[in-house]
């Protein structure tokens, strides 16, 4: 399964940010969305960085104001990013790995949106289950083919 297919489920809206935002406009955002991350743009739309929850909390504990920063001194700068190409399951081994819970999904170097490790979850789950399915109809005709199990 390919992160095009995940992201068929999402919708396009990616929620963004302004790399000369405040922290505290961040700290909205998150809030008003009930989200965990904002992608971060640059001029052109292309992906300069992501923001998280956690990048916040390493702000706060470092101290100072950090409210007041802008989002470009406490965003992540090196995203890895995805492609609509790319397999849920290795594109999930990466994520698990980098110990990160969100990937922009780029095409053509513009922002096309955003998957989370629960997304990708989720639609494993799903698609196991269908393979599961779809080995049992398998199994229940080789056995009524052959007469297994009578």
């Amino acid at each position: 399964m390919k992160l095009a297919a995940v992201l068929a489920t999402r919708g396009p809206h990616v929620a963004t940010i302004a790399a000369s935002a405040s922290i505290a406009e961040a700290v909205a955002e998150l809030a008003a969305r009930n989200i965990g991350a904002l992608v971060v743009l640059d001029g052109a739309g292309a992906v300069a960085g992501i923001i998280s929850e956690r990048d916040i909390i390493h702000a706060l504990a470092a101290g100072g104001p950090v409210l007041d920063l802008p989002v470009a001194d406490v965003m992540t700068r090196d995203v890895i990013c995805g492609t609509l190409d790319d397999d849920l399951e290795t594109v999930l081994a990466v994520m698990t790995s980098g110990h990160f819970r969100h990937l922009p999904v780029v095409d053509g170097g513009q922002l096309v949106g955003l998957v989370t490790t629960g997304d990708l979850a989720q639609a494993l789950l799903q698609s196991l289950a269908g393979r599961v399915e779809t080995l049992e109809f398998r199994l229940e005709a080789e056995i009524e083919q052959f007469g297994v199990g009578r």
